[in-house]
């Protein structure tokens, strides 16, 4: 016993030396893997792709932002420039648009004022302010937000691309309450089972999307016409006509300069919107005073049943001119993420809401004493020393309240394009700061087109006002749908209060749906008719979109197959480093075979990128990557799923392919240490695995003599021709990088099989076809450099 502690306590230099090497090897190992929070038993699967995904990251997202009230105060006070425009501006020809036939009773003045009240306290402040902004997806919001934690929280995707790492993504998890509900397990199981419920919420989805891009054609319209209509006040020349013209050039205006991004003149947003809103207040505290401050009695709710008592049926088509009082509602959640939920909050309750209020009561007040001028009650009401300053503020604000539902379309357009919705456009980063900030050209021109078409077709207010008002309601109803879904579901609201929230909001929303829609042949026609053209788009591209990922996951390369291609004989690598690109994340697509059969070289190192969107707003870029190695080992070839959110930038602004290669040689690293502790058990922790190894190396020393020293060279032998094969290993992925990278895309042709129906025929080789045909190519969209791109062509048969 003594000679054997002496032997561990003063070992031979050569034995310490060696024992050196293994422990420094140990420890630098050991180093890099706690860091990754490996899931131990997982990454023994040979097709593992958790390796990567095991990396967490505080949640990615403008939650984070909440902590500090000097950012808030600063994002609240740049989110009235951006957010409020369009709500903002709507004074402009509430009145107007009520009162189409004109005031039949005084009492009428304060049944409307009352209705606009308790409308903008209802909607705007209570619906949107207080309860839809917590439904945010890790800070962003819209539609498809809603629709993605309903994607997360239940299996309603259409296309089967989900993978179980996945759910490893720092934001994809959502804060579920710990308490279990039956009723909200039954709603999730009901919508998983069933096939008609998940086309359904995808349907829905399409239909809020689309009814948001024709509140981007028409908000421009009506905003800058009411705003121009103002200088007939000024001089009689001025005609209806030319007022028209006016408006046309400053939209075309607009759109042209929409290309340089809204980043340039952001900052002058919310200082005009502020004056605007400061104005708009002002005035309506001096007509209170001037002309009746008895209007305030309008916060009695009887004035309403008065109201409809008097005018019945009238009353009722008249919702369709209050309802454009909340016009841009929706931008409240849909541009949540450029700000953060507490800033828009305050903002709304502090700024737009009051000033709305004082705006709307003091047009009251003055048309209490002017009932024949209700057509232009907004600007009648100025006083004259602030006419034309009024005047000026007012096509600004217009101006810039169609810059918001612009900027608005070009981001949803951008979320329905990532998830296979929305046929491939070219997405232009218009701003280093603001991800969100992008331009789409070929939809700019046709929301030009649109936008001169509607206003010199419809050439007044009151018309384009019918069609808005559908646009308007539709999508708020839509977001009380999904929103009802994700309280019982998600958050395990109170049945009562789910209940209460359906029988007030949802009551008062589906009655002004009533009425819009009763306008439909007076203009109400439009918005529908946009939308049915954006859906039957977003359907065909959709539809044909999951077809082929079902094709090539039905006749997807089997592991053998690629082994037999890469063996064969006939078949040579040159140097180099090829991506291929596909959507196709549970295998190898089968167009490489095709590629294989008609170029018989194969690149000494081979990846296939997949491209994956997740239903989830934004991935961390340490997260984006997931890799496997496909066997055999010296064949050098991969696969990765690149996994981006719905607002994510693709290829553009970041070294995608110099990340992906960094990421690839991490990985072979990782996996190059993993496998040298495939001997302890799977079972073990991270913790035990380490504890053994440091028992096993004192257990090594402890053993003494020259078998303690033979076993320490032999593993130190074996460590170092263990990294030798890992540095080897490297060195061919580094030298493959140098001599040069090529892009391998699949320029895949359909057609419908034959004995395909003809509705099918028609989806396929016509409807997609022609969109395909006339639509940007998938190297545009992702930038690659036409130098080193190799398009490889095929025909599905659908």
């Amino acid at each position: 016993m003594p000679d054997e502690e002496v032997v561990v306590e003063n070992p031979t230099d050569e034995g310490s030396e060696d024992h050196q090497e293994v422990s420094d090897h140990h420890e630098h190992h050991k180093d890099q893997l706690k860091g990754k929070k490996l899931s131990w038993q997982k990454l023994r699967r040979n097709d593992s792709l958790d390796l990567e995904s095991r990396r967490f990251t505080a949640p990615h997202g403008h939650a984070s932002k909440g902590a500090d009230w000097s950012v808030i105060m600063h994002l609240a006070f740049q989110s009235i420039g951006i957010v409020y425009g369009d709500i903002g501006t709507s004074p402009l020809y509430v009145y107007a648009s009520t009162f189409t036939k004109g005031i039949n009773h005084s009492d009428d003045i304060l049944g409307v004022l009352s209705l606009i009240f308790y409308t903008l306290t209802l909607i705007p402040l209570i619906k949107y302010v207080l309860i839809v902004l917590r439904a945010n997806d890790n800070g962003d919001g819209g539609t498809f937000a809603l629709y993605s934690l309903l994607c997360r929280y239940a299996k309603v995707g259409l296309t089967p691309s989900q993978q179980a790492e996945d759910r490893d993504v720092s934001n994809f998890q959502l804060e579920l309450p710990t308490k279990s509900v039956k009723r909200a397990s039954r709603l999730k199981s009901s919508l998983e089972n069933s096939p008609f419920a998940k086309i359904f919420l995808l349907f829905a989805t399409m239909l809020g999307t689309s009814m948001v891009i024709g509140d981007g054609v028409l908000t421009p319209c009506i905003s800058v016409l009411s705003a121009v209509g103002g200088i007939k006040e000024a001089t009689s020349a001025m005609t209806q006509g030319r007022v028209v013209l006016i408006s046309v050039v400053i939209l075309i205006a607009l759109f042209m300069f929409q290309r340089l991004g809204t980043d340039k003149v952001g900052y002058t947003f919310a200082p005009i919107i502020c004056i605007w809103f400061t104005m708009i207040g002002g005035i309506g505290v001096y007509n209170f005073i001037k002309f009746d401050p008895t209007v305030v009695k309008a916060l009695n709710p009887q004035y309403i049943v008065d109201y409809f008592r008097r005018n019945k049926k009238d009353a009722w088509i008249s919702l369709g001119g209050i309802v454009l009082a909340i016009t841009g509602t929706e931008a409240l959640f849909a541009d949540v993420g450029h700000f953060t939920v507490r800033s828009i909050q305050i903002s709304m309750c502090t700024v737009t809401y009051p000033a709305l209020i004082l705006a709307y009561t003091g047009q009251a007040s003055f048309l209490r004493k002017h009932h024949l001028l209700v057509a232009e009650t907004f600007f009648k009401s100025i006083p004259k020393p602030l006419y034309w300053p009024m005047f000026v503020v007012a096509v600004m604000a217009a101006i810039i309240a169609s810059q918001a539902m612009i900027s608005g379309t070009f981001s949803i357009i951008q979320q329905s394009l990532s998830l296979g919705c929305f046929p491939r456009v070219k997405i232009v980063h218009t701003s280093t700061k603001y991800a969100g900030q992008v331009y789409i050209p070929e939809v700019n021109y046709l929301l030009m087109l649109a936008c001169v078409g509607v206003t010199l077709g419809f050439r007044s207010t009151a018309k384009i006002g019918n069609a808005y008002g559908i646009a308007v309601v539709f999508v708020m109803t839509l977001t009380s749908s999904f929103l009802v879904l994700i309280m019982i579901m998600i958050w395990k609201t109170n049945i009562f209060l789910v209940i209460s929230y359906v029988l007030v909001i949802g009551s008062v929303e589906l009655l002004y749906l009533s009425s819009v829609l009763y306008k439909f042949d007076q203009g109400g026609y439009l918005p529908l008719a946009f939308a049915t053209l954006l859906m039957f788009v977003m359907f065909v591209w959709n539809d044909v979109h999951r077809r082929k990922y079902y094709y090539e996951l039905e006749h997807k390369i089997s592991p053998e197959q690629l082994k037999e291609i890469a063996v064969d004989a006939n078949f040579s690598r040159m140097p180099g480093l090829a991506m291929f690109y596909s959507e196709l994340v549970q295998g190898i697509p089968p167009i490489f075979n095709h590629y294989a059969a008609n170029v018989p070289a194969l690149h000494s190192v081979l990846v296939f990128v997949s491209i994956k969107s997740l239903p989830i707003s934004k991935v961390p870029l340490e997260e984006r990557f997931l890799f496997r190695r496909v066997e055999p080992k010296d064949l050098n070839v991969f696969r990765c799923v690149a996994r981006y959110g719905y607002t994510d930038v693709r290829n553009e602004n970041e070294p995608f392919e110099g990340l992906l290669v960094e990421k690839l040689k991490e990985f072979i690293k990782d996996s190059f240490w993993i496998s040298q502790t495939n001997t302890i058990p799977s079972s073990a922790n991270e913790d035990t695995k380490f504890q053994i190894e440091e028992e096993f190396e004192d257990s090594t020393l402890a053993s003494g003599g020259e078998n303690g020293k033979e076993d320490l060279k032999q593993q130190v032998d074996d460590q170092d021709k263990q990294q030798d094969l890992l540095d080897r290993e490297i060195e061919a992925i580094d030298k493959a990088w140098r001599r040069g990278v090529v892009h391998l895309v699949g320029e895949n042709e359909v057609t419908a099989a034959k004995g395909a129906g003809i509705a099918k025929r028609i989806l396929i080789d016509y409807a997609y076809n022609f969109l395909k045909r006339n639509l940007r190519q998938c190297d545009k969209v992702f930038d690659i450099p036409h130098k080193r791109l190799l398009k490889v062509g095929m025909t599905y048969e659908l």
